[in-house]
């Protein structure tokens, strides 16, 4: 079979544990994409995911925000989105307050939390990113309040709700989180929140479909429950080693090394040989 695209997460696929991309991978995605198309789909931020699409030359759109929207670096532009409307946006910070959940807010430029209910993954992601330069540094902040930054936000593009794991799974159950939005666990303790029928897999179809590539095309590969979609959509759907026992249920193929190792590369030169 012939494969005309490459579709990669970045988090626990793309890079390694310590955020970095090896640079035999990095080699072997720059080779790839001198043959196919290479498009990163992420559950990111196009803000935080920067960096990365910077380090590896890609020209392509980025999906970002489990689908939410598509993201054009070289034009700085939004290019196709399905953003939280804002008013949903003011209600879903309510009641997540009401269950003592913490929330991230992404919004159009960057992501947000509050000092008053910190999120201690972000106070680490804002270390990390404060190590890359002003033109690909992601931008995050602790501000007074979620309300007053949505009422100055044109876009609200997710949440991200941390907390105690029987707060979290009651949120997610709730009759109006269920009829508004779609969650996907993206760690233990913590649930991604995008407007309802956001996922990677439709949006991948999407730009597969404005490029005439069809899905059995494509190789996508993933790690986590928010890639369900695309592999459940490529082709050639594989899933890491490290992946969740979900993901590699569904998946065609299984890598032999995690991230932290070989990971993906034998997969780049098995479906894109030389």
């Amino acid at each position: 079979m012939s494969y005309l695209a490459l579709a990669l997460d970045l988090d626990g696929t793309t890079l390694t544990s310590a955020h970095t991309i090896m640079p035999a991978v990095k080699e072997g995605i720059m080779r790839v994409k001198k043959q196919a198309t290479v498009i990163l789909v992420t559950g990111r931020h196009h803000s935080a995911a920067y960096p990365y699409h910077y380090e590896l030359g890609l020209t392509t759109p980025i999906i970002c925000c489990n689908g939410t929207y598509v993201y054009d670096y070289g034009q700085r532009a939004v290019l196709t989105d399905n953003a939280i409307p804002h008013e949903q946006a003011r209600h879903f910070i309510a009641l997540a307050q009401t269950f003592s959940l913490r929330l991230v807010m992404y919004v159009t430029e960057r992501m947000v939390y509050t000092a008053r209910y910190p999120v201690r993954y972000m106070e680490a992601l804002q270390q990390w990113a404060a190590g890359f330069p002003a033109p690909v540094q992601p931008q995050i902040a602790c501000i007074p309040s979620l309300e007053e930054e949505l009422a100055n936000s044109t876009h609200v593009w997710k949440f991200v709700a941390e907390g105690e794991l029987a707060a979290i799974d009651a949120f997610s159950n709730h009759p109006w989180v269920r009829e508004h939005f779609s969650g996907e666990q993206s760690w233990s303790s913590r649930v991604d929140f995008a407007r309802k029928g956001n996922n990677k897999g439709a949006r991948l179809q999407e730009y597969l479909e404005q490029h005439g590539i069809s899905p059995t095309q494509l190789v996508a590969i993933g790690d986590n429950h928010n890639d369900i979609s695309m592999l459940s959509l490529a082709g050639m759907g594989i899933a890491m080693a490290n992946a969740e026992p979900q993901v590699k249920q569904i998946a065609r193929q299984v890598t032999r090394e995690s991230n932290d190792g070989r990971g993906i590369l034998d997969v780049l030169n098995t479906c894109f040989p030389i």
